[in-house]
C-alpha cells in the first residue's frame, strides 16, 4: 500500500469541495489533495444545464457547467492535486484516509486536516414506501436529469412528478422543452417545497398543473408503468378516502427530498445532527472531530449553489489554518438550538472567544407569508432577547442567514445556550 502525507485533503469535488480546496491553498496549505470518485471534477452541477448559478459569487447568471468551469480552472492553476476515479473506503479520527484508484492503487493518506464535501443523495422510492409493482418508468429527478442532459435519452412521453422540490420543477420544464407531457406535479405538503421563482418559471410559464396536499398512493403497471393513483391528504398527511384519481402516464419522477451523504462522517466518529442528518459543526465548519471540517450539502441541504461554495471557502480556510497549527481550538461554546417554527440551525455551536463574524443559517418549518420576527433568546432566561430581526416573510424552501458581529455577537455569546425562533410579527 502506498502512503503519502497531505496538509489538507478534501473529499468530494462538487461546489463545496472545489471552493474548499481552492481556499485551503489560498490560505497557505502546502499540499492540498482534492479527491473525487467520478472521472471528472464538478459534481452534480455538470448535469444542470439550466441557469441560476453564480448570481451571488460571480454576479452572473450561469449554467451549472459554466459555474463549475470557473472554479475548476482556478483549482487547476492553484496547484491543488486532483485525484479523480478515486474511491474513499475508510476514514478515521486520526485523519487517515484509505483510498483506491486505477492510477494510485491502494493508498493511505495522512492528512493534517480534512474537509468532508460529499454532497447529498436523493430519497428513492423505497424511502417513501409507495405501494405497487416495480415497473420500468420510475426515476428520481436527478437520475432523469442525467439521462436527458448528459446521455441525451428521453425515457418516456407522459410524466407525473411527485414533489415540488427545485429539481422536480426544473425537470418539469426540461421535459416539456424536450417534447414530453407533464400531466401533473403532486406535492404532499400544503405549500411549495421549492423556490417560488422555479414555480413561476417552470410550472406556471408552461401551464403545468400543481396539486398541493396530494400524493401518489399507488404505482400501476407490471413491465412498464401504466398509471399512478393520486389522492388528497389531510393536515396529518393521511389519505382522504374518495379523493383518489388515476392519472395515465409512462414515467413517474420522484423529487421527494435530499439526504446528506454521511457514511464517511459516521465512520470517522463525527457527531451527526438528527435534524439535518449532517455533521454538527461550529462557526469554522469544524465537526466534533478535531481537524475534520465539513461543508455544503453534506452538512445541510442548500437551495442556492453559491451558498454551498461560500461554506466550502470557509471550511477550506480553517482547515488550512489547522494544518498550519495556528487554528484557535476553543473549549467553551454557545450552543444554538432551534426554537419555535425553526427546523434546525447551522452552526449548532459557536466558540465563545471567536473574533470573527458568524453567519447563522436556519430554515423554518412552516411558511409565514407576512412580516416575520426572528428572535434569538437565552435558553435559560427565556424572556431575555439577545438578537432580533424582522424579515418580509419566511419559507421552508429558502434558507435564512443572520449575520452576527461585534456587540450583537457578543450579546448572543453571553449565554451558554440560545434558541432561534420565527413568528409572524403582531401588528
Amino acid at each position: 500500500m502506498n502512503e503519502i502525507n497531505a496538509d489538507v485533503a478534501v473529499i468530494g469535488s462538487g461546489p463545496a469541495g472545489l471552493a474548499a480546496a481552492l481556499s485551503a491553498k489560498e490560505n497557505g496549505a502546502d499540499r492540498v489533495l482534492l479527491i473525487e470518485r467520478d472521472s471528472r471534477i464538478g459534481g452534480i452541477p455538470l448535469q444542470c444545464i439550466h441557469n441560476g448559478f453564480g448570481t451571488q459569487i460571480f454576479k452572473r447568471d450561469l449554467t451549472g457547467p459554466e459555474y463549475v468551469h470557473f472554479y475548476a480552472d482556478e483549482v487547476q492553476r492553484s496547484g491543488v492535486e486532483v485525484w479523480t476515479d478515486t474511491f474513499v473506503f475508510e476514514l478515521n479520527q486520526k485523519r487517515e484516509i484509505y483510498t483506491m484508484s486505477p492510477k494510485n492503487g491502494l493508498t493511505k493518506i495522512n492528512a493534517k486536516s480534512i474537509v468532508l464535501a460529499m454532497g447529498c443523495r436523493e430519497r428513492p422510492r423505497g424511502a417513501i414506501k409507495i405501494p405497487g409493482d416495480r415497473p420500468v418508468g420510475v426515476y428520481t429527478a436527478g437520475t432523469l436529469q442525467h439521462l436527458i442532459n448528459i446521455d441525451g435519452f428521453m425515457p418516456g412521453k407522459r410524466f407525473v412528478i411527485l414533489g415540488s422540490g427545485d429539481i422536480g420543477m426544473i425537470m418539469a420544464r426540461r421535459i416539456t422543452l424536450e417534447g414530453g407531457k407533464v400531466e401533473r406535479v403532486v406535492e404532499i405538503l400544503p405549500y411549495l417545497s421549492g423556490l417560488r421563482r422555479n414555480y413561476s418559471q417552470c410550472l406556471l410559464d408552461y401551464g403545468i398543473p400543481l396539486n398541493l396536499s396530494h400524493t401518489v398512493v399507488r404505482i400501476n403497471g407490471r413491465k412498464r408503468l401504466e398509471s399512478v393513483t393520486i389522492a388528497a391528504v389531510d393536515e396529518n398527511r393521511n389519505v382522504i378516502k374518495g379523493s383518489e384519481e388515476v392519472i395515465p402516464c409512462d414515467t413517474l419522477v420522484l423529487s421527494v427530498g435530499l439526504i446528506p451523504e454521511n457514511e464517511l462522517s459516521k465512520m470517522a466518529g463525527v457527531k451527526i445532527d438528527p435534524l439535518t442528518n449532517g455533521p454538527l459543526v461550529d462557526e469554522t465548519m469544524q465537526t466534533s472531530a478535531e481537524g475534520i471540517f465539513a461543508a455544503g450539502n453534506v452538512v445541510h441541504v442548500y437551495d442556492l449553489v453559491d451558498w454551498v461554495s461560500i461554506a466550502g471557502t470557509r471550511a477550506g480556510k480553517y482547515a488550512a489554518l489547522h494544518a498550519k497549527g495556528i487554528f484557535a481550538k476553543g473549549n467553551k461554546y454557545t450552543e444554538v438550538l432551534p426554537g419555535e417554527n425553526v427546523h434546525h440551525t447551522v452552526p449548532q455551536r459557536i466558540k465563545k472567544d471567536t473574533g470573527e463574524t458568524v453567519f447563522l443559517q436556519f430554515r423554518v418549518k412552516k411558511p409565514i407569508e407576512a412580516l416575520t420576527k426572528i428572535t434569538i433568546k437565552d435558553n435559560v432566561h427565556k424572556e431575555t432577547v439577545l438578537f432580533q430581526k424582522v424579515l418580509r416573510y419566511a419559507r421552508p424552501s429558502e434558507m435564512i442567514e443572520l449575520e452576527l458581529k461585534d456587540a450583537a455577537l457578543q450579546k448572543v455569546l453571553s449565554a451558554d445556550t440560545v434558541t432561534v425562533s420565527a413568528e409572524a410579527l403582531k401588528k
